[in-house]
């Protein structure tokens, strides 16, 4: 491995047919490998509109088991021609349950396994918990080809105890794919862009660790997506960051050899006490 990695994440807007997004997605993934990428990623449930405003019976027919999916064999097969490492967002069905998932797919084109998303959020326009059961898989942390990826989706991000749990298994790396936006009147309308970024830039800073979140743009019914996608460094600056509205790939170089030695040198993971934690495993903060 070289001493940096380079990463790519995709900005995109998505339409509501399959088919055209998976080839705009791939049109990106073959920009980003002409650029240099090792690692690339799309946003959070790129394959169709963001579904989850409303509450419809029949779109549970947009999920997909592993073993018979449609379109996850055509990413294996790219990042194995292009020897790249793809995260790929996905709506996984699983028996009678029904996950928000990553299939992390290594750069010879191997699944390494799945990650369903822990944290589901439910109110106005992110009614996911119709959808999605809460993740079993628990936080991972993948050695790629490329380095040890974490990674949560969206509302993952929020929480600091999924980074610093994927920290402490060794990610060098924490990605965010994301479909977040505009807040309808009845949440207040309020803008989150600059809070999002900022609990993000806090997980970077806090375990020392490379970030980034590739967000959705465009307006979907009910929501404008407001893209603001963004690499930090393990010190919290952003060294790549997307406006509100454009179709757009970022690039960062990635030394993760430096991050580690930095990591160390912080002691945040030296001064850790552990034993004094114990209410984190409660939801009133009894022991």
């Amino acid at each position: 491995m070289s001493a940096t990695v380079k990463l790519a994440i995709v900005q995109m807007a998505m339409s509501n047919v399959l088919k055209v997004n998976l080839e705009k997605a791939t049109q990106f993934i073959q920009e980003s490998v002409h650029k240099g990428a090792n690692i690339i990623l799309l946003p959070e449930l790129f394959e169709n509109h963001y579904f989850c405003q409303e509450q419809h019976d029949h779109l549970f027919d947009l999920a997909h088991e592993v073993e018979t999916h449609p379109f996850l064999p055509h990413f294996q097969k790219l990042a194995k021609e292009f020897h790249v490492v793809l995260p790929i967002s996905f709506f996984e069905k699983c028996g009678q349950a029904y996950y928000n998932s990553i299939a992390m797919i290594d750069a010879d084109g191997t699944l390494l396994g799945v990650y369903r998303k822990s944290h589901i959020p439910d109110g106005p326009c992110y009614q996911e918990k119709y959808y999605f059961n809460p993740g079993d898989t628990g936080f991972k942390v993948w050695t790629t080809k490329f380095g040890k990826i974490g990674i949560g989706i969206c509302w993952d991000q929020w929480f600091p105890e999924c980074a610093r749990s994927m920290v402490l298994q060794g990610a060098d790396l924490l990605l965010y794919p994301t479909a977040i936006g505009s807040e309808p009147p009845e949440a207040h309308a309020i803008d989150t862009k600059d809070m999002w970024q900022r609990a993000m830039i806090g997980h970077a800073v806090c375990n020392s660790v490379y970030l980034a979140a590739p967000n959705r743009v465009g307006s979907e019914k009910n929501m404008t997506f407001y893209g603001s996608s963004f690499i930090s460094n393990y010190m919290g600056d952003k060294v790549a960051e997307a406006d509100r509205n454009s179709e757009c790939i970022l690039y960062a170089d990635l030394n993760f050899k430096e991050a580690q030695t930095f990591r160390a040198g912080m002691g945040f993971f030296r001064d850790r006490r552990p034993d004094l934690y114990k209410t984190l495993f409660s939801l009133d903060g009894k022991i």
